[in-house]
């Protein structure tokens, strides 16, 4: 069975009231808990407005994150291409892929917020259609082409990078939802994908057929897609109790639906909560849930769930969200990476079998204990020992203990 791989997708969560500078900082620190507890990925994209979002350059707290971290991937979820200059985007990857010591996955979107696009005064009908054109670009600067071009929005004469990426291949992903918008832009360029729309019902519907548009438009363009760079992302809050997990995420995942999905962006169809025990019920137990809100045994059965709906994806990637408080969200973290990652990636199996090899094999070590007895029986004071010997709960794990019992009476 394939490794699954494990990630972080920093979310929508930074209420108004907390110091942008400490919640920075507690990202930062997020990051590096997510390295040392050997998460593969983290993710974080730029936004412009909203209120509840402040990054809005991923590649710059990429590179502070880079300095704090040693070994995980660091991926832009996303840069909104449609933006910037595709030229000054690739020379931000490249720097910070060399920064991070060719740690870099480049993610792409069209921009997931219309108040941004208006912001910049862009019409949002373009904006699919400038992803499409810019990632092509990107691309063959990446490959060290000099190219110029004139398009609708942008030009390029006689460009090219002064630096490549450090990485031979810059891993490419594309954010998908519900439209095959971003599963046919992943399978025209060969590149991976972030299914970002599995956090609702019709999202995680859809997998069953996404990946279908993908290696539909695959074909159509000759390029190739995998699923290893097919990464979904799930939500969770995970406890050692379901009722601990509820209690310590209810207020938040209310707040955080009423003031930001509801309140804010006014999602079409979405209705706010009328009490915390409501939002937990209805986001992670009730019909059409997609969240877990429970123990590492319900996410393992979750991610198993999504594997089959999906027919098999590479990474699942953990919405990081603000429903429980700081120090509950890293330890949710902490029990994912202790408990769900080894069950999932049968880490454990190893270890299981020679559990039971031991337990069930007792011929071999019942002779080995007659042999530690036949040693002490040939020395008086040992022997003599033996008989002061009062508890068979002794400090020490070798399965070929006697019976002091047994060899007293």
């Amino acid at each position: 069975m394939p490794r699954l791989g494990f990630g972080a997708f920093l979310a929508p969560h930074h209420p108004i009231g907390e110091h942008p500078m400490l919640q920075f900082r507690r990202d930062l620190d997020l990051v590096e808990h997510l390295d040392r507890l050997g998460y593969d990925e983290f993710w974080c994209g730029e936004h412009h407005s909203s209120g509840w979002e402040m990054i809005a350059s991923p590649e710059m707290f990429l590179a502070a994150a880079g300095e704090r971290t040693k070994r995980i991937k660091l991926a832009t979820g996303v840069v909104s291409l449609p933006y910037h200059h595709p030229f000054n985007v690739a020379q931000r990857m490249v720097q910070l892929d060399h920064m991070t010591g060719g740690r870099v996955i480049f993610g792409s979107g069209p921009g997931a917020l219309a108040s941004d696009a208006h912001t910049l005064g862009i019409d949002p009908m373009l904006l699919r259609d400038r992803q499409d054109e810019a990632i092509g670009i990107i691309r063959r600067l990446f490959q060290g082409e000099r190219i110029s071009y004139r398009g609708d929005w942008f030009q390029l004469n006689d460009a090219a990078l002064q630096l490549l990426p450090l990485q031979e291949e810059m891993p490419f992903a594309v954010a998908s939802q519900i439209s095959p918008s971003g599963m046919t832009l992943a399978g025209k360029h060969g590149i991976g994908i972030i299914s970002i729309g599995s956090l609702s019902t019709e999202g995680l519907n859809a997998l069953p057929t996404q990946w279908g548009f993908a290696e539909q438009a695959a074909r159509k363009h000759g390029t190739t897609v995998d699923r290893k760079n097919w990464r979904v992302l799930l939500s969770w809050h995970i406890a050692e109790t379901r009722e601990k997990a509820r209690a310590e995420a209810r207020d938040g995942l209310m707040r955080h639906h009423n003031e930001y999905i509801t309140g804010t962006l006014q999602r079409p169809g979405a209705k706010p909560f009328t009490d915390p025990d409501e939002a937990v019920e209805k986001t992670a137990y009730g019909p059409g849930a997609v969240a877990t809100i429970g123990t590492p045994d319900d996410l393992i059965a979750r991610i198993k769930e999504v594997l089959a709906l999906s027919g098999g994806f590479g990474t699942v990637v953990g919405f990081v969200h603000d429903w429980a408080n700081p120090e509950n969200t890293f330890r949710s973290w902490d029990m994912v990476a202790r408990y769900v990652v080894p069950e999932i990636n049968g880490y454990l199996a190893g270890l299981r079998r020679s559990r039971e090899f031991v337990a069930a094999n007792r011929e071999y070590f019942d002779r080995a204990r007659e042999a530690v007895m036949a040693k002490i029986t040939e020395n008086e004071s040992a022997a003599a020992a033996l008989k002061a010997t009062r508890s068979q709960y002794l400090a020490a794990s070798a399965s070929n203990l006697p019976d002091f019992d047994k060899q007293r009476g």
